[in-house]
């Protein structure tokens, strides 16, 4: 017979004990903090809106926010944060890579605590910039900004949408069907881990994504592809970098993202958009629209005008207000706008960069490391090392578009040369063709 196997695992070192407590503390440390919670309006904001026909602001005022708890005490919180970025110094060093990142994750969180409390003053939407950025950001040096991003996309995104052929399907399928559809993707995609879609009447948006849940709005009506957009970017890359962080053993913080991991977040779940063919020119457009909503606030445009804007771009009162409210929570109707919503293009074009380079630099087995949990594109250097030291685990869900390394080169290998290619050069080359 031949003599079993058998596996000898080592205790944790101190030193990876003292990182999983001090991760641990952090993930504790957030668990009462809701953004979006805290600053979004009430539906009775929307009602008489629309009962002055439109016509007058919603009165949203510092005090409106005032009125609504936090669920912590602002300083408590942030002492707390403070206290643990100073153990971080003490127990793992100044110069420690995971010290860094954890002290930075802790500043942020400062950060957003502080945002919180200045809701409906100035200080609101500049914290909002540094957090998630601004329409006027560059990605490099002489690229143009990603306000500037937005209007080239919505010139050919516009002529797509007068195309009869590309119109979308009905949206026929209730908000409790739906539900039923997207359990049955859970548990195909991820089985066993408890993670579930549910009904909510709470959101403003179709549908959004928590920790172990799917939120749908409970009158939102959808059709087959908007199931299949959900079922990518929301199961696949929300629930699946959610489920890879929570299975680390130490860096247990990557379960839970700051505001900062929302652009990687919410860049992936686009990327896989369009890696499956799921997303359309009318989804894309509807992104688009955010930008350019953020855009104009942060050009001075109140609510009544981005509303107005958005009315006669052919949109219906109910989408223009949603898109204007998205843009003016937090703040007030004539102040700068909450900037979360640049993450979706800004996080595609930055997850998009870093995938290309990869790919020329011989490194394409960086890429599934995006999905370890919520990570940062600024600490994928750190965190390829701390993979192939144990410290983190690489991730056990993968959408099948991130398991097959080979064609996503492939498919990446020629980006390079593409983009290098000048497009008004092409247009006169191909002036006779099309």
């Amino acid at each position: 017979m031949h003599a079993k196997n058998t596996r000898i695992i080592l205790p944790p070192s101190a030193y990876l004990t003292e990182v999983k407590t001090l991760s641990d503390r952090i993930v504790k440390a957030q668990q009462p903090i809701r953004i979006l919670d805290a600053i979004k309006w009430d539906d009775s904001i929307k009602q008489a809106f629309f009962a002055s026909r439109c016509k007058n602001l919603p009165e949203i005022t510092p005090e409106y926010y005032q009125g609504r708890s936090l669920g912590f005490d602002p300083e408590d919180k942030k002492q707390e944060f403070y206290q643990i970025e100073r153990d971080l110094v003490r127990k793992l060093g100044q110069l420690n890579p995971l010290s860094v990142i954890m002290r930075r994750i802790c500043r942020e969180y400062q950060d957003v605590v502080t945002m919180l409390e200045s809701r409906g003053k100035v200080n609101f939407a500049n914290i909002s910039q540094e957090l998630y950025g601004s329409s006027q950001d560059v990605f490099h040096v002489g690229d143009p900004t990603i306000a500037g991003l937005g209007s080239m996309m919505e010139e050919t995104l516009a002529q797509l949408l007068k195309l009869d052929f590309l119109m979308e399907e009905p949206k026929t399928i209730t908000a409790t069907d739906a539900v039923a559809i997207l359990n049955e993707k859970i548990e195909a995609a991820l089985p066993g881990n408890g993670l579930r879609a549910m009904l909510s009447d709470g959101i403003i948006a179709d549908a959004a994504a928590g920790t172990d849940y799917i939120k749908l709005r409970a009158d939102a009506l959808f059709n087959a592809r908007d199931l299949r957009v959900l079922e990518v970017h929301e199961i696949w890359v929300h629930l699946g970098t959610t489920l890879n962080g929570l299975a680390q053993p130490y860096c247990t913080f990557l379960g839970k993202g700051p505001p900062s991991a929302t652009v990687t977040q919410e860049g992936l779940a686009v990327l896989m958009e369009i890696l499956t063919f799921s997303s359309t020119p009318n989804r894309l457009m509807r992104l688009i629209h955010r930008v350019r909503a953020i855009t104009l606030a942060e050009e001075g445009a109140n609510f009544v005008d981005i509303f107005n804007f958005f009315l006669e771009k052919g949109l219906d009162k109910e989408e223009s207000y949603m898109i204007s409210s998205r843009v003016f929570r937090g703040s007030t109707p004539e102040g700068l706008p909450f900037t979360k919503d640049l993450t979706y293009i800004k996080g595609f074009v930055l997850t998009y960069n870093y995938m290309r380079l990869a790919v020329n630099k011989g490194k394409p087995d960086r890429i599934p490391l995006l999905f370890c949990g919520k990570t940062m594109i600024e600490d994928m250097k750190v965190l390829a090392d701390l993979v192939a030291e144990g410290t983190v685990i690489a991730p056990r869900f993968l959408p099948p578009q991130f398991t097959d390394l080979m064609g996503l080169s492939a498919w990446l290998s020629f980006s390079r040369f593409m983009t290098s290619m000048s497009f008004q050069q092409l247009e006169q080359d191909y002036a006779n063709v099309l």
